[in-house]
């Protein structure tokens, strides 16, 4: 639960972490994010999360797979979440691909306020066909408008791909759900969403996992081509707010569980497909269920080009600066 509202989930699946650092339990907490498991939560949370480019934290001992997942940490504040950069950024030895570290370091990058950038607005979702909430459109616009008020250009910007291509997603995540190594025996201890991914993945032929691979790599080519003007690419993190308890889980129905977390997160995989980075911000705070409601953090998101973290950073630190965000008191 996020400690803004008891009631409300604090994101998944680093949404224990998220909620330590909110609750102020702990500073920092590590993360991981395979579709949005930084960000989802610090936006529930009021928190920065950073979901770095692929290859600039090393998976360690871990095989890194098609490279959708990266570790990484919420924070209170984009400083900690640059600090912890330079501290975990880098290569090890025998890893199998690895991204560029920034001239200077990151947490430096916080003190250089970008030149005049072209930030694309989109708040269409990509990945699903849904909703989205007005305070979440809200926080976009207006962080928009902030950006457009420090010297920025904003422009609107197209959706990358149709919602059906994302489904190469679908069938890498299944498989990766798959190769969890479990003893036959833990399959009735998994939750009804794991033990049907798990299921799909069996069902995946080996031509088609090839496949939904080489569409990942042509979507990354796609989206790199439709956002090229952009330096920034600016959405809401959610499109909803923070989710009442288990209003996303549905136990008799796994697929529709599922096809309602890509409702609830229909920016944040892409990230994940492509390798770009892309940082949650705490910017906007809304009361959804009237004035008397619990005051709810809404997160906007900023993506970048590949191994441009230091630009996201010095570009969070400036809105930092400008718009301190509400923590919880």
């Amino acid at each position: 639960m996020t400690p803004w509202d008891p009631t409300r989930s604090a994101g998944g699946s680093s949404g224990g972490a998220a909620a330590a650092v909110a609750a102020g339990i702990v500073p920092i907490a590590h993360a991981s994010d395979g579709g949005g498991s930084i960000r989802v939560p610090a936006s529930a949370c009021g928190l920065v999360g950073l979901k770095v480019s692929r290859g600039l934290i090393s998976p360690g001992n871990r095989p890194p797979g098609p490279g959708l997942g990266t570790d990484g940490v919420v924070t209170r504040t984009v400083r900690d979440t640059a600090l912890a950069l330079d501290v975990l950024a880098g290569p090890r030895p025998g890893d199998t691909y690895w991204a560029p570290l920034a001239p200077g370091g990151y947490l430096a990058a916080c003190d250089r306020a970008p030149e005049r950038l072209r930030i694309g607005l989109l708040t269409t979702p990509v990945i699903a066909e849904a909703d989205v909430h007005p305070a979440c459109i809200e926080a976009a616009t207006s962080a928009a408008h902030r950006l457009e008020g420090l010297g920025h250009e904003i422009a609107e910007a197209p959706v990358p791909f149709a919602a059906e291509q994302w489904q190469a997603f679908a069938a890498v995540w299944a498989v990766g759900a798959l190769g969890i190594p479990l003893p036959p025996e833990a399959d009735g201890a998994l939750t009804p969403l794991t033990r049907w991914l798990r299921d799909e993945g069996r069902a995946t032929t080996g031509l088609e996992y090839a496949q939904a691979l080489a569409g990942i790599q042509l979507l990354t080519k796609q989206v790199a081509e439709a956002w090229d003007a952009f330096d920034i690419v600016l959405t809401p993190t959610m499109a909803q707010p923070p989710a009442p308890l288990g209003s996303l889980r549905d136990d008799a129905d796994p697929a529709a569980d599922f096809a309602a977390q890509t409702r609830f997160t229909p920016w944040t995989s892409l990230y994940n497909l492509t390798g770009r980075p892309a940082i949650s911000l705490p910017l906007h705070t809304a009361r959804v269920d009237g004035p008397d409601s619990p005051e709810l953090p809404i997160g906007v998101m900023l993506g970048a080009r590949f191994g441009a973290e230091d630009l996201l950073l010095g570009l969070s630190a400036t809105l930092e600066a400008d718009a301190p965000w509400a923590t919880i008191r």
